[in-house]
């Protein structure tokens, strides 16, 4: 099974991006059966950044941050997606079938529009270029948030017109759908996202992830009061780090009145750091290896490129212009 995720170098990385695409892919990394596929979107990462120093930066944080939490570029193909240009090359050829109506239904532009990101084509075309990075490598599972299954959903939708018109090429991706983690709340209650600057940093110093912990948003309900745990943002983050035993201790405080918001969030907290400390360490150590970006990025091409000209070789066949 070939299993595709992607993260946008777009800023620090939040605990939202951790649980939501970071830790699904690392598990699946042991998997002997998965054939793993992990790119960082820089391509992507130029709807919302205009600073070249700024996104050289971050892409190289972005790498040492995914091998920092567990990523091992030894069992998985990891590679930069600007290193590949042929998945430009693809997504022309997609944007030449894509009808403009799929694309106007868009779920997701029409939600970082409404939220003050300013419209372009680049965020408006978003979808076909995230199409063409999945079909070029062939992927079977494309691991996603909630909010990201229309886009699956269009890659597939794309992948089908192509072979019909031209012929079979592309195998036909499935979402796999977190759930459970698909609506990780930022600190506002909406979407943990960049765009809404309402994250929980992964990396940072304990200062600046407490100081957002206390800022969670909760109700106004004091302590005495009794509370309900499943309408509690800092309760929805809680569970992603807690067992069971541990969810419904707490969710028992909540009931029972007599626990003040601020306490769940000094709880909370605890199992940030707690959780998060052996990542932050393994960062430490990484930074003092010079050459690890340059290698795993030479590594990503030379494991990429061969299978992604071959790909584009057969849809460029296929559509008459080779």
């Amino acid at each position: 099974m070939r299993v595709l995720t992607g993260i946008q170098p777009s800023g620090t990385l939040h605990i939202g991006n951790y649980f939501g695409a970071m830790k699904p892919m690392i598990d699946m990394m042991n998997n002997t059966d998965n054939e793993i596929f992990c790119f960082i979107a820089d391509y992507h990462a130029l709807t919302s950044i205009r600073d070249p120093k700024q996104l050289r930066e971050n892409i190289t944080n972005t790498i040492l941050d995914w091998v920092a939490c567990g990523l091992d570029p030894d069992k998985i193909t990891f590679y930069v997606q600007s290193d590949i240009p042929e998945v430009q090359e693809l997504a022309w050829l997609l944007h030449t079938i894509c009808p403009m109506g799929l694309l106007e239904r868009g779920v997701a532009y029409r939600d970082k529009v409404e939220n003050g990101v300013n419209a372009h084509s680049g965020l408006f075309n978003y979808p076909v270029l995230m199409a063409a990075d999945i079909l070029m490598v062939q992927a079977d599972i494309v691991p996603v948030g909630k909010d990201q299954k229309q886009h699956i959903e269009i890659a597939r939708d794309l992948a089908i017109k192509f072979n019909y018109e031209y012929g079979e090429l592309f195998t036909l991706p499935e979402g796999k759908i977190e759930k459970s983690l698909a609506t990780l709340p930022g600190i506002d209650g909406r979407k943990m996202s960049k765009s809404y600057k309402n994250t929980i940093p992964l990396f940072a110093e304990e200062s600046v992830i407490k100081k957002q912990i206390m800022s969670i948003v909760t109700s106004s309900l004091g302590v005495d009061e009794k509370k309900d745990p499943d309408s509690c943002n800092v309760f929805a983050l809680y569970k992603v780090f807690a067992s069971e035993e541990e969810q419904a201790t707490l969710a028992k405080k909540y009931t029972d009145g007599g626990m003040g918001y601020g306490e769940a969030k000094k709880i909370l907290l605890e199992k940030v750091i707690k959780y998060f400390t052996p990542m932050w360490e393994k960062r430490k150590e990484l930074i003092h290896q010079p050459d690890l970006i340059k290698n795993i990025r030479k590594s990503g091409v030379e494991k990429v490129r061969p299978f992604a000209q071959k790909v584009i070789n057969q849809a460029k066949e296929k559509v008459g212009i080779l």
